[in-house]
């Protein structure tokens, strides 16, 4: 292979679009512009109250669907991902906007410098392969924020159903505010409003397979032309440009004041938006039968995000409901998305002014369908709560994090959750006592099995997981509670570590310190089932050579029995 074939090599696996679109099967055409068209009549209303959840003009949140889907076209692996904003998404950065109070123009600006950020954060964890940072946001904190994120959000938007005035540092006070001033309603905006909410419920329960937000757009806007509803005092989105903006970087200033802010939102948006990358582009794959490229796919949604950053978007990300819907209308190449990209540029060039005259109310009702519908997920929430009642109560702290701090500290609180979860876990693994099954040479968990066979004087015990600086001290709490407690008196001690495959220099020592101290009291220790890493680490220590190869056995049986036979 010349140079030139080597580059143009490079070229491709970093811009994949050059390598399928010129062997492209027009037979696929059909199915691709198909989803395209059906994407973006799900989208384009959808967006609009994305980017109202975000705090921004509504026509950013169309800037970043055009970016968004085009520029992922370009770099994915992915055939069938939609990638675009998304409830969650918008509202972190709506957190962002909240916490720092802007507003107009420099909210967008805000919302601009997070998104190129996030996009930068993409793009470093492609290099670096880094993926695995996706981690420390559990799945109970996640669930349990975005839930915490969706009440935020629809509490922010009740004052546009009733056409009052709220406000509050927490969902709490703004929850607060908003009741004592139910008084002055104006009427007709709850009428316009309730309507609203009433219709995109009954077509989400009654017909599922309808585009809910796309039927109350059309319908707002006939209303606002048939009853002249600004003219009775129905408050509007106001003016919607034409057209795409010119790229630009946002504010420097508007960056360094509030880069604080900036920065947790992207990490948290990073966190979040690669998970559901990796995770649904997975699934797409292996329901259609390629492989998909995670590195590429963190790529794909970094520029994305550059993108629409450059074009005052908003964060993007793969949108689940989008794909699935790309995916059961034909798309089979990233066309689909390129197409869908190029109808809401249409949009904007065509149709932006007519955003004009749609009610805030039903903009409301939208965002307010979005967010419950969209980040809620009682399903899971029903399945902590049976499965793992401590994941449940972390989920709920989650929640009330969000509610009583706000959406941009609960990303924090989630994060500190997350990482105390994790060191809480790894503390206090699992050593469970082992009795042996009567008839056979299987040794199990005695406290799930108590008829199983045990023997004075012997304590038996499997440590599960690493034994290193975070879990030699349970082990030694636990091999302190056994010699207190065994009678007659502890005198053989057999560690199953079959369990263990790592162990570091701390962990060596403890056990060094274990053979000590039951030594003291006359008692022996036995190691069975040691892996050749944990092995390697035991002999350098010198642990081997102190109990003797004689005391190191293939299995637990083998262990018991030979101190059963050994001269006392």
């Amino acid at each position: 292979m010349n140079a030139r074939e080597s580059v143009a090599g490079q070229r491709r696996r970093l811009i994949p679009i050059l390598d399928w679109l010129p062997r492209y099967d027009r037979r696929l055409l059909r199915g691709d512009l198909a989803a395209g068209v059906a994407v973006t009549a799900m989208i384009v209303p959808k967006d609009l109250g994305y980017a109202g959840i975000a705090g921004v003009p509504i026509q950013n949140g169309l800037y970043a669907a055009a970016a968004g889907a085009i520029v992922y076209a370009l770099f994915c692996t992915s055939r069938q991902i939609s990638t675009g904003p998304s409830s969650s998404l918008a509202a972190v950065a709506g957190g962002a906007v909240l916490a720092t109070s802007l507003g107009g123009a420099d909210a967008a600006q805000l919302v601009a410098g997070i998104t190129l950020l996030t996009g930068v954060l993409f793009l470093l964890l492609a290099v670096l392969r880094m993926g695995w940072i996706a981690q420390f946001l559990s799945k109970a904190v996640v669930t349990g924020f975005l839930a915490g994120s969706a009440v935020s959000v629809t509490i922010g938007e009740l004052s546009k159903l009733t056409g009052t005035e709220a406000e509050g540092e927490t969902a709490w006070r703004e929850l607060g505010s908003w009741i004592g001033g139910l008084g002055e309603i104006h009427w007709t905006t709850l009428l316009v409003g309730a309507g609203a909410l009433a219709v995109i419920l009954i077509l989400r329960f009654r017909w599922p397979k309808a585009p809910g937000a796309l039927v109350l757009v059309v319908a707002g806007l006939l209303a606002s032309h048939l009853f002249d509803l600004g003219a009775h005092g129905v408050s509007l989105v106001g003016a919607v440009p034409r057209g795409l903006p010119a790229p630009v970087l946002p504010s420097i200033d508007v960056m360094s004041d509030h880069i604080s802010a900036i920065a947790i939102a992207s990490v948290a948006l990073l966190l979040i938006g690669f998970s559901q990358t990796a995770g649904d582009a997975r699934a797409f794959a292996a329901r259609h039968r390629y492989r998909i490229d995670v590195n590429q796919e963190s790529v794909a949604q970094g520029m994305a995000n550059v993108g629409s950053g450059f074009f005052q978007g908003m964060p993007v990300s793969t949108s689940l409901s989008a794909s699935s819907l790309n995916e059961s209308s034909g798309a089979r190449t990233p066309l689909a998305s390129l197409t869908t990209g190029a109808l809401v540029l249409a949009t904007l060039f065509a149709l932006a002014p007519l955003f004009s005259e749609l009610p805030k109310a039903v903009l409301g009702a939208i965002i307010i369908d979005a967010v419950v519908f969209g980040m809620i997920d009682l399903p899971e929430l029903r399945r902590l709560h049976r499965v793992a009642r401590f994941d449940f109560l972390v989920a709920i702290a989650a929640v009330v994090a969000v509610l009583s701090a706000g959406v941009l500290a609960g990303v924090v609180i989630g994060v500190a959750l997350s990482l105390g979860w994790l060191v809480y876990v790894t503390t206090r693994p699992s050593i469970p006592s082992l009795g042996r099954e009567p008839g056979t040479q299987v040794f199990r968990d005695v406290t799930e099995n108590p008829d199983d066979e045990t023997f004075p004087g012997f304590a038996v015990i499997r440590p599960d997981g690493g034994l290193f600086f975070a879990t030699a001290e349970a082990l030694e709490d636990r091999v302190r509670e056994l010699r207190d407690s065994t009678r007659p008196r502890l005198r053989v001690l057999v560690l199953d570590l079959e369990g263990v495959n790592f162990i570091d220099s701390q962990g060596a020592a403890k056990l060094t310190e274990i053979e000590e101290f039951v030594g003291i009291d006359g008692a022996e220790l036995r190691l069975a089932r040691v892996k050749p890493p944990v092995l390697a680490v035991l002999e350098a220590e010198g642990l081997i050579e102190k109990i003797g190869a004689d005391h190191l056995h293939g299995n637990v049986d083998r262990a018991v029995e030979a101190a059963l036979a050994a001269p006392r």
